[in-house]
């Protein structure tokens, strides 16, 4: 395949795979990070950028082979039987919506593989029965290096320092297996043993410079929707 730029284990003859990753509202635009785009690339697969339209989820759920639920602000979680905390940045509705709903028929189906990242990680967590510590600097002393910077996951998922930038995160998973920890204790990664490829994380695997818990995510993605295909 001559000037294929893809960098990833995905084999060359192979159609790239779609992977849908989830946008943003943002002044009226839906809008997403080009460096989830790229690591798409780089993994072999064919990025397609799902704008957050209520309604459209079924017709979405069927053109892609993958998914990414990609981070953002805070979620609503009134739905979730709780008050949203005061010091939360509440995502657009439209968004929380579109993802919750699309995410919740990806789950029943359980055959598409899905990567959730920081916010998309809450997502699953909440849908799967778990629950959210919405603001970790009311009872963390190191809740700060998790808004700025870098720290270490460690983990069956594998053992790193990853890009974060999150003051919420699940403190309970629900019915999904935790699979890594930052130092602090706080869950940092989550999967469903029970589907072919269902895991989240709390950094930013697109920010991360480390291969296994960076670039080696996005090829796992890629080459899982590879199956789909097939």
């Amino acid at each position: 395949m001559p000037g294929d730029a893809r960098q990833g284990r995905y084999p060359l003859h192979m159609p790239r795979p779609r992977i849908g990753m989830t946008t943003d509202i943002v002044e009226g635009r839906f809008k997403v990070a080009q460096a989830y785009a790229s690591a798409v690339v780089a993994a072999g697969g064919m990025p397609v950028l799902l704008p957050c339209i209520p309604g459209m989820e079924e017709e979405v759920s069927a053109e892609c082979d993958g998914f990414i639920f990609t981070g953002g602000d805070d979620p609503s979680m009134e739905p979730w039987g709780e008050e949203t905390h005061a010091e939360a940045t509440v995502v657009d509705q439209r968004r929380q919506a579109f993802e919750t709903t699309l995410l919740s028929m990806l789950e029943c189906d359980g055959s598409r593989p899905v990567l959730g990242v920081c916010l998309g990680m809450q997502w699953m967590g909440l849908i799967a029965g778990g629950s959210l510590d919405q603001h970790l600097p009311d009872r963390l002393d190191t809740a700060d290096m998790h808004l700025h910077g870098e720290h270490m996951v460690r983990g069956t998922i594998g053992e790193a320092v990853v890009h974060s930038h999150h003051h919420q995160a699940l403190s309970s998973a629900g019915s999904l297996e935790v699979v890594g920890r930052a130092e602090d204790g706080i869950i940092e990664a989550v999967r469903d043993p029970g589907k072919p490829w269902w895991v989240g994380v709390q950094w930013h695997p697109e920010r991360t410079t480390s291969e296994e818990l960076g670039k080696r995510l996005f090829q796992n993605l890629v080459e899982a929707s590879g199956c789909v295909r097939q």
